[in-house]
C-alpha cells in the first residue's frame, strides 16, 4: 500500500482517504468494475463518501492514463486499471467482463485506402458471449446470475 500511495504522490495527485481507497479497490482487480461497483464497495468503510467523489476520482486518473474506461453500454462505463494492450469479451447475459491477452494486429490490419488517411496507435476488440456460469444457469432455467 505505501508503494502505491508513494507511486501517486509522485505524480502529483492529491490524495484523501477516500481516494486511497479507490486506488486500493481498483490494485490489481480485474473485475472491470463501474463507478457504482467501487463506490458500493468503499463505502462499507466510508460511509461519506459521495458517489460524485468516485466518479470523479476515476475521470482524473482516466484522464492521467492510469485507468482505461472500457464502454460496454453507453449507460455504464468500466474502469480497467491494467493498461497493458489486450482486449475483453463480454457475457452478454450478466455483463461480466474478462481480459482476453492476445496479439491480433496481424489480423485488424487496416485496408490500404484507410491507412492513407490514418495512422492506428492501437486496437481494441470486444468479444461478447455466454459466460460459464450463465450456460449452467441457463440450461437449468432459472434466473441468470448478475
Amino acid at each position: 500500500m505505501k508503494e502505491l500511495i508513494a507511486k501517486y504522490r509522485e505524480k502529483g495527485f492529491k490524495l484523501t482517504p477516500q481516494r486511497i481507497a479507490i486506488l486500493k479497490f481498483l490494485d490489481g482487480n480485474t473485475s472491470h468494475p463501474a463507478a457504482n461497483d467501487i463506490y458500493r464497495n468503499i463505502k462499507k468503510d466510508y460511509p461519506t463518501v459521495s458517489f460524485a467523489t468516485v466518479y470523479n476520482t476515476l475521470q482524473a486518473l482516466r484522464d492521467r492514463r492510469e485507468v482505461a474506461e472500457i464502454t460496454i453500454d453507453f449507460q455504464k462505463k468500466h474502469y480497467d486499471p491494467d493498461l497493458r494492450p489486450h482486449h475483453h469479451i463480454i457475457c452478454t447475459e450478466c455483463n461480466k467482463i474478462a481480459d482476453v491477452f492476445q496479439d491480433y494486429s496481424e489480423a485488424l490490419r487496416l485496408p490500404y485506402h484507410i491507412k492513407d488517411e490514418f495512422q492506428a496507435t492501437a486496437n481494441h476488440v470486444n468479444f461478447y458471449g455466454i459466460c460459464k456460469k450463465c450456460q449452467k444457469i441457463k440450461k437449468g432455467g432459472t434466473k441468470l446470475c448478475a
